[in-house]
Parts: C-alpha cells; sequence; structure tokens
C-alpha cells in the first residue's frame, strides 16, 4: 500500500502570497503528526512550498499545473463547495473534469514512482484539493466528507494494486 496526502496550504499574510506567521505555526503543528514522505510536490505559489517547509519537509518538484484552475474551470466549480458538489461536477465532464482527471494523472505518476510502504505530500490550494480527490475517487460517496478544506486541510489517498482505493479526511482543528 502506497499513501497520498493532498493538502491545502497554510494561512497566508492578508496583503500577500506568503504564510503569515499563525500560517508557519499551523503548518508546524501539522507536519509534526505527518509523514515521512518519500516525494513532495507543491505548486508554484509561495504559499504551498513554504506550508510543506514550515510543515517540516523538503520539496522535490514544484508543478503549476497544482497552481489554480482558471476561469473555464471556475465558473463550473467555483471554490469553496463540500467534496460532494465537486464529485457531482466532475461527472458533468466539462472543464473541471477535464483539469480534474489531469490531476489524477499527475498524482497516479507520483504514485507508481513509490515503493510499497512509501508516502508522498502535495500541497496545493482550495477547489484543487477537492477537484483532485474526487477524480481519484469516483465511487466514492463524498456527503459525508463535509464541506471545502480549510488551510492544511485535504486527503488521505490509499493506492494500492495500480489505482486509488479509498480515501479519508483531513481535518484540522485549531
Amino acid at each position: 500500500m502506497k499513501i497520498l496526502e493532498v493538502r491545502r496550504h497554510s494561512i497566508r499574510h492578508p496583503s500577500g502570497d506568503h504564510l503569515s506567521q499563525e500560517g508557519v505555526s499551523l503548518a508546524r503543528m501539522v507536519g509534526q503528526g505527518a509523514g515521512p514522505f518519500s516525494f513532495v510536490a507543491t505548486s508554484m505559489l509561495p504559499r504551498a512550498f513554504e506550508t510543506a517547509i514550515a510543515m517540516g519537509f523538503a520539496v522535490n518538484e514544484q508543478k503549476e499545473l497544482l497552481n489554480t484552475y482558471g476561469p473555464a474551470v471556475e465558473r463550473e466549480a467555483p471554490w469553496p463547495m463540500p467534496y460532494y458538489h465537486y464529485s457531482e461536477i466532475v461527472k458533468q465532464d466539462g472543464a473541471a473534469a477535464k483539469y480534474a482527471y489531469q490531476l489524477f494523472d499527475y498524482y497516479a505518476t507520483i504514485m507508481k514512482q513509490l515503493q510499497a510502504g512509501q508516502s508522498a505530500l502535495v500541497i496545493n490550494h482550495g477547489g484543487v484539493v477537492e477537484l483532485g480527490v474526487v477524480a481519484c475517487l469516483p465511487e466514492t460517496d463524498f456527503i459525508p466528507w463535509g464541506e471545502a478544506v480549510s488551510y492544511c486541510e485535504g486527503a488521505r489517498l490509499f493506492w494500492d494494486d495500480g489505482r486509488f482505493v479509498r480515501g479519508e479526511t483531513l481535518r484540522v482543528t485549531m
């Protein structure tokens, strides 16, 4: 079994793209209970990269695909929405679905590079987290998963026999 954690970045400074001190503290707290990770990827945006570092993990790759999803997807899948709503939107096979399946392909590539028992971490953004997760688990009932992810929240996905077999939400209590 291999594990992929997909998380939203931590709290950024209100006037910029970098983490606030509160965001650094939150990421440190979350990082204490996470990992180890054999591979870490983030979006190209500073707040995602800084979240991984504050969590205590070196970044192996920054990927533009993880940055944001653009206006066509935003029209179909505006953030924030519950996981369930994202899953219904992806079933409609529009721009949001195409983007979600690009995320799935990228996540699958990461998992294929890991050895059995290893884990990876991906840090990206609200909406991006949910779209990627629902694409990885198309048969899952997402109603129990609840609302959109908040800071440092996301999902843990389990990969076995060449596919994602199940997942669980990762919530943060502050």
